[in-house]
């Protein structure tokens, strides 16, 4: 692909500076669009790790000003700007929406008061807006099932319940033939994001992608923003010598993928024709358990601290859900190529050169005072 101007929203922040490196490394012209939020940055300005090489425009997505500067004269769009949280959007309600949904209808007003040309529009989902992945009952076959019942957390049984013969049931792969059912306010207006940047692009004949990233970790994650990604919020507590806060009983499934094989995605999706029009899972395709992550965390950082399994939930929380990737192979070529064994040993490099502040405290206080935890 020949060089492009491409825009980065939210590209000071920990997928899109990623991103904007591989952008830069391939040759292509990099602006970023960045509120420099005190909660992802700490309060201290621009990160140091945004190439010098890009050209910064410091505003807010709720800023209709901001986002038609940002357009102006760009091939490409990546839109990685959003608020990030379950816990934190189910009271924040309105900041939620405005940065997440309102933000991304600017974008496309914009693209469209100004009708300007974009090549490719590639949006960044996510996968809380299945809500609860996919299952098998052993006498029912494959279920999608609801959310659990208040009674059911209560009662501290956490495993899902076929809806037909109340079999336990077995995780299996999440496609995205399944049904989305947001279960948190982020969740929703990351389906927000997603539905309406594709409704766009087939009105208007623009060319977008949708991927839906599974749980990302990798260097760059904001360590003391206890609303971020769970390995994160582990390796902030192992830094501070205190043990990872679990929920549940930590045998919850996640797919966790590299922030390189994230970013490897991105770029596939600025050239694939055949992922046009599509939202496509990215992720690794494995399941691991929560208390898993926490165990590789505590091993690679060489500690000896055992988790704290709290047995209590969090409103908007699921049991299981990890991603099928067959469609993003197919129609992208994409193939993770981070192993989460060698990912986490890198991770805990970097790790060890920063200092975090352990915040956990505060957000199962947050939480607790809006009724959000039991």
């Amino acid at each position: 692909m020949s060089a492009k101007k491409t825009l980065v929203t939210g590209g000071a922040g920990f997928v899109g500076s990623h991103l904007v490196d591989a952008l830069l490394s391939a040759g292509h012209e990099v602006r970023v669009l960045d509120n420099i939020s005190p909660q992802v940055h700490g309060g201290n300005g621009t990160p140091s790790y945004l190439s010098p090489e890009v050209e910064l425009l410091v505003g807010d997505m709720r800023d209709p000003n901001a986002v038609r500067r940002a357009i102006s004269d760009v091939d490409v769009i990546f839109h990685l700007a959003a608020a990030v949280g379950v816990g934190q959007s189910m009271y924040q309600i309105a900041d939620y929406m405005g940065a997440n949904t309102q933000g991304t209808a600017n974008l496309l007003q914009a693209m469209l008061d100004r009708k300007t040309h974009i090549e490719r529009l590639i949006v960044a989902s996510s996968m809380s807006i299945y809500g609860e992945g996919f299952y098998r009952c052993p006498a029912c076959g494959d279920v999608a099932p609801p959310p659990r019942e208040l009674q059911q957390l209560q009662n501290k049984q956490w495993e899902m319940l076929c809806p037909q013969c109340d079999a336990e049931l077995s995780p299996v792969a999440t496609s995205e033939e399944k049904r989305l059912q947001c279960t948190s306010v982020y969740a929703l207006s990351k389906k927000d994001q997603e539905e309406i940047c594709l409704l766009y692009g087939r009105t208007y004949g623009l060319p977008v992608v949708a991927l839906r990233y599974f749980n990302i970790y990798g260097t760059r994650q904001a360590l003391s923003n206890p609303y971020t990604g769970v390995a994160a919020i582990f390796a902030s507590r192992l830094l501070n010598n205190r043990a990872p806060l679990v929920f549940e009983d930590g045998e919850q499934l996640r797919d966790f993928v590299s922030v390189h094989d994230v970013v490897a995605a991105n770029l596939l999706a600025m050239e694939s024709d055949r992922a046009v029009g599509h939202a496509l899972n990215i992720g690794s395709g494995k399941p691991i358990s929560i208390l898993g992550v926490a165990s590789a965390l505590a091993a690679a950082l060489d500690s000896d601290m055992l988790c704290e399994i709290t047995a209590k939930y969090r409103a908007g929380d699921i049991r299981h859900c990890f991603a099928d990737i067959s469609s993003a192979r197919e129609l992208l070529g994409y193939e993770p190529r981070v192993g989460f064994e060698h990912g986490i040993r890198g991770l805990s490099q970097w790790l060890r050169e920063q200092r975090a502040e352990d915040r956990a405290a505060n957000m199962v206080a947050e939480l607790n005072t809006f009724g959000l935890m039991a």
